[in-house]
């Protein structure tokens, strides 16, 4: 698709979006507002039925329309990225999401609506550079690898319903096409320990990249501060083609276990059995187990929250991969943001036949830190400009093929919130 073309789609799809919001909304105070999926706080919510500390500021435009409560919020970035050495490359990339919720009560009854959409298959197939990371296809023959596909155009299409027995206890139903099944942290956009950092974790395999499934439905219960859930899903991966909505078999399954015990802590652990996830790997299945923990403190005027958390993948066939993730984010005034992440993960899809390094199993480490700056534009219209860099620790073998690299990004962002 032609460049202009490609421009004049974004305006067309984001302009009306913007303007709707901006005359019609307003900013409200989410704590202590009923949560879509139990009798807590809203705050603690965060993507799919997934737990965050209550303390977590809620960014996200709210409105009260008779009975029902909506919010939208959503961000672009437009990013000069530089992947260094042999292996890495320079390109720009727009990446982008959009979410609508709605919300109605009824007694002890409350209905949820939800809708995420992002702009990145406009980016096209093969998405972004982006070292060591490794998943999905953009042409159903041959893996990605030191590249980030793009997220499909929807991301989330769901409802829900909850029922509260009294202050302490509640169970709830989730369903999407797409969605997100029990399993994992809250996916690496809705951190608030990342979610200023426009490039994906490498760890996203390990930890969250089940949360735009399509076909989805989840049962929980909630009780004081614990939350019991489960969920069948449909295991495979999206395809290539960024645009549509896939049915299939709903032939995987997860449970989670999530722990609140203050307004400053949330924890999970979590664990699934996911059918034939990879298209290139048709006959592979996989054991997920993933353990994490989210510290969030308000300070003043300011937020700092933190992630921390392990993931393991056990392909049948295959052989347990292990990956560790440390996430942090301090925000001063919404004006000011560093943010920075340390990942390590064991990778053994880097290098193909006729490689000799092919298939075998190396611990590759990233350190990312970087700064944004925001400036507001409107009452709910903020732009900000911003940069990472990225430092890598790779074995000796690594090494001989990526070099010692150093990359980089500049981006600009818009953010609604």
């Amino acid at each position: 698709m032609p460049s202009h073309s490609l421009r004049r789609l974004r305006r067309l799809i984001l302009l009306p979006a913007l303007t709707l919001v901006i005359a019609n909304a307003h900013a409200g105070d989410s704590v202590g507002m009923q949560a879509a999926l139990g009798n807590y706080s809203m705050t603690r919510e965060a993507s799919g039925t997934s737990w965050q500390p209550e303390s977590t500021p809620m960014e996200g435009i709210m409105s009260m329309n008779n009975d029902w409560m909506t919010m939208i919020h959503g961000y672009v970035n437009q990013v000069y990225d530089h992947q260094g050495g042999p292996r890495g490359a320079t390109e720009n990339f727009s990446n982008s999401m959009f979410m609508l919720m709605a919300g109605r009560s009824w007694g002890q009854d409350t209905l949820g609506l939800r809708a995420m959409l992002s702009l990145d298959p406009l980016m096209g197939k093969d998405g972004y550079p982006l070292l060591l990371q490794t998943g999905e296809t953009a042409d159903g023959v041959h893996p990605l690898v030191d590249r980030q596909h793009p997220h499909d155009l929807f991301m989330e299409l769901s409802a829900s319903w909850s029922h509260a027995f009294d202050e302490s206890r509640s169970v709830f139903f989730y369903g999407g096409l797409p969605g997100e099944p029990a399993l994992g942290p809250p996916a690496f956009m809705h951190r608030a320990s990342g979610v200023d950092d426009p490039e994906a974790p490498i760890t996203h395999h390990w930890l969250d990249s089940t949360h735009v499934t399509y076909g989805v439905l989840t049962a929980g219960y909630t009780y004081q501060q614990f939350r019991f859930e489960a969920s069948v899903f449909h295991g495979r991966e999206p395809d290539q083609f960024r645009y549509n909505i896939e049915t299939g078999r709903l032939d995987s399954a997860s449970a989670r276990v999530s722990w609140n015990p203050n307004d400053n802590w949330s924890l999970q652990v979590s664990q699934g059995y996911i059918h034939s996830p990879e298209e290139l790997q048709p006959d592979v299945n996989q054991h997920r187990t993933t353990a994490s923990a989210i510290y969030n403190l308000p300070l003043g005027d300011g937020n700092w929250s933190t992630t921390v958390a392990w993931g393991r993948d056990d392909n049948r066939p295959g052989q347990p991969l292990n990956a560790y993730l440390v996430e942090s984010e301090y925000a001063i005034r919404a004006t000011h943001t560093i943010f920075a992440r340390l990942e390590r993960v064991q990778e053994d899809e880097l290098f193909s036949t006729p490689s000799p390094l092919a298939g075998q199993e190396y611990g590759v480490a990233k350190l990312s830190v970087g700064y944004i700056h925001d400036w507001p534009l409107g009452d709910h219209l903020y732009l900000g400009l911003g940069g990472l860099v990225s430092l890598y620790d790779l074995p000796s073998a690594v090494n001989t093929v990526y070099g010692n690299p150093h990359s980089y990004m500049a981006f600009a962002r818009l953010k609604l919130e």
